[in-house]
C-alpha cells in the first residue's frame, strides 16, 4: 500500500477544482440556450403585461368618456323632453285661444245674423204698415170724392120730385131767423151739422187697389216666425212658396238663404250649396251674400271638397275683407292649417 506523499492532498484538491470548473463550464454552456429563452419569455411577458396595463387604462378612459357622454345625452334628452312638453303646452294654449276666439267670432256672427233677421222682420212689418196707410189714404180720398160728387153746387136749388099739382103738399111756413147781437142765431134757428164719414170696419167695402193684400210680406213674416220657432220643415215650405210666387222680390233672396240654413242644419250640404248659390248669383245686393259665401265654404268642406271650400272662403275674404264673416273665414282657414293673408289695417 502506497502511502500518500506530502503533495498528494494538493494534487487532489487541484483535480477537484478542475473537475468543478469543468462541470461548471459544461453546466454553463449547456444551460445558455435555456437561459436565453427564459429571458425572451420574461421580456415578452413584461411587454404583454405593459400592453394589458395600457388596454386597461384605455378601457378605463373610454368608460369615463362614455359615462360623460351618457350624462350629456341624458341631459339633452331631458332638455328635449322639457321643450316638447313646453311646445305641447303652448300648442294647447294656442288651440284653446283659437277655439275661444272662434267661439266668440261665431257668437258675434250669430248675434249679427239675429239682428239682420230682426231687421228683415221689421222691414216686412214697415212695408205692411206702409201699404196699410196707403190703403187708408186711398179710402179717405175715395170717400172725399164721393162726398164732393153728392153735394149740390153753391147757389143752386136742390132738385124737387115732380108731383101732380093737386097732390103737391103745401110747404110749411119758414120761420124767419131771429138775429141776436153779436151775430148769433136764435134758439129756433136750425144749425147745419157737419157731415161725419161712416166708420171704417171690416165689412166696409174697399177699393180694388186696397183689396190686394201684401202676400209676399205676410208669407215671409210667417215663414220667418216659424223658422225662429224651430219649425224648420214648415218654414222651409213657406220660404219655398215665397220664392215660387215672388221670384223678383228681394225677400226671395232671404228665403233662399234660410232654406239653405235649414238644409245645412239637417246635414243636406249639397242642397245647402245650391241654395247659397241662388242667393249669391240671383241676389247680389242682398245683405245675406257674405254669410252665404261663408256657409257655402263650410258646406263644401263638409262634403270633403276641401279645395273648393278654401277657394270660397278666400273669395269671401277678398270680396268682404272687413266683414265679421271674413273674420270667421280666417279663423276657419287657420284651424285647417291654410295660410291666410293678414288683413290690411283700415
Amino acid at each position: 500500500m502506497i502511502q500518500p506523499g506530502p503533495f498528494q492532498p494538493l494534487r487532489h484538491r487541484g483535480r477537484l477544482r478542475l473537475a468543478s470548473a469543468t462541470l461548471f463550464l459544461v453546466t454553463v454552456f449547456s444551460a445558455a440556450p435555456s437561459f436565453a429563452a427564459n429571458k425572451d419569455m420574461i421580456q415578452l411577458q413584461t411587454q404583454v403585461q405593459q400592453l394589458q396595463d395600457a388596454v386597461a387604462r384605455l378601457q378605463q378612459s373610454n368608460d369615463e368618456r362614455m359615462g360623460v357622454m351618457k350624462d350629456l345625452v341624458q341631459q339633452n334628452a331631458d332638455s328635449v323632453n322639457k321643450m316638447s312638453a313646453a311646445l305641447e303646452t303652448m300648442q294647447r294654449n294656442m288651440q284653446t285661444q283659437h277655439e275661444a276666439q272662434g267661439t266668440k267670432t261665431e257668437q258675434v256672427s250669430g248675434q249679427i245674423q239675429s239682428l239682420n233677421d230682426s231687421l228683415d222682420e221689421v222691414k216686412a212689418r214697415l212695408n205692411s204698415l206702409e201699404k196699410l196707410m196707403q190703403s187708408i189714404q186711398s179710402q179717405q180720398q175715395s170717400m172725399s170724392a164721393n162726398m164732393q160728387a153728392g153735394m149740390p153746387a153753391p147757389g143752386s136749388a136742390a132738385p124737387a120730385a115732380s108731383l101732380p099739382a093737386n097732390d103737391a103738399p103745401t110747404p110749411p111756413p119758414t120761420p124767419a131767423p131771429i138775429v141776436r147781437s153779436k151775430g148769433k142765431p136764435s134758439a129756433g134757428t136750425p144749425i147745419p151739422q157737419p157731415v161725419v164719414p161712416p166708420p171704417v170696419t171690416d165689412n166696409t167695402p174697399q177699393p180694388e187697389a186696397a183689396a190686394a193684400a201684401p202676400a209676399a210680406d205676410e208669407l215671409y213674416k210667417t215663414a220667418l216666425g216659424d223658422y225662429m220657432s224651430a219649425k224648420y220643415e214648415l218654414s222651409s215650405s213657406e220660404f219655398a212658396d215665397v220664392v215660387k210666387n215672388y221670384p223678383d222680390n228681394p225677400l226671395s233672396g232671404n228665403s233662399h238663404y234660410y232654406m239653405a240654413e235649414i238644409a245645412y242644419r239637417g246635414g243636406h250640404y249639397a242642397d245647402a250649396v245650391k241654395q247659397y248659390d241662388s242667393v249669391i248669383q240671383q241676389y247680389p245686393d242682398s245683405n245675406k251674400v257674405p254669410v252665404a259665401h261663408l256657409h257655402k265654404g263650410m258646406a263644401l268642406v263638409e262634403l270633403k271638397q276641401t279645395d273648393a271650400g278654401v277657394r270660397e272662403l278666400r273669395g269671401l275674404i277678398q270680396r268682404f275683407p272687413n266683414s265679421p264673416e271674413s273674420m270667421q273665414a280666417r279663423s276657419k282657414l287657420s284651424g285647417m292649417g291654410v295660410t291666410v293673408t293678414p288683413r290690411r289695417p283700415q
